[in-house]
């Protein structure tokens, strides 16, 4: 489904530049994915499990892998040329932290850098799925009015069957 559904849409988008983020890439599926179409790309992944094994994986590559919480990474601001986050967002303990990771995306991109994320909706299989996990599932119809409010411009949001998509921008600087 990487391959054949995410990576297409991901190209579509446009280039994501030559120093990439990637926020909550769990195991690294599409960090692989995105690590062999980007020059730099910089992985942050607040689960000290799966941020343990996935530098072992990522030596000697152009995979840089921290642990670290998305809300407050550390990193420096305006550095990155682009940012995306893949079905993480419900992982976060609630709205406000989902929004805190908005505002701290911003923060990290360059002027005029492209942000794009998915994740899943609210359906009763995808909820069952994570009976024993964080479920904190993001209201499709609010996610560009979030993102606005955390500093992104012209945002577009698709919703599909199991899960919601979305592309934005941080403003060029005026």
């Amino acid at each position: 489904m990487l391959e054949t559904d995410l990576l297409p849409w991901i190209e579509a988008v446009g280039a994501l530049g030559d120093d990439v983020l990637e926020i909550g890439p769990g195991p690294g599926l599409t960090t692989d994915l995105l690590s062999r179409r980007v020059p730099r790309l910089t992985a942050v992944e607040v689960d000290a499990g799966l941020a343990g094994p996935l530098p072992r994986r990522m030596e000697g590559t152009n995979v840089e892998v921290i642990c670290a919480d998305a809300t407050a990474s550390g990193l420096e601001p305006d550095r990155f040329s682009g940012a995306a986050c893949f079905t993480m967002l419900h992982h976060m303990p609630s709205p406000v932290d989902q929004d805190r990771h908005f505002a701290e995306v911003n923060r990290v991109l360059r002027a005029g850098a492209v942000f794009v994320g998915t994740d899943s909706r609210d359906i009763d299989w995808i909820r069952e799925a994570h009976a024993d996990d964080i479920f904190v599932p993001v209201d499709p119809d609010t996610p560009a009015d979030r993102l606005a409010m955390a500093g992104f411009v012209d945002t577009v949001l698709g919703v599909e069957d199991y899960q919601f998509r979305f592309v934005t921008r941080k403003p060029e600087r005026s």
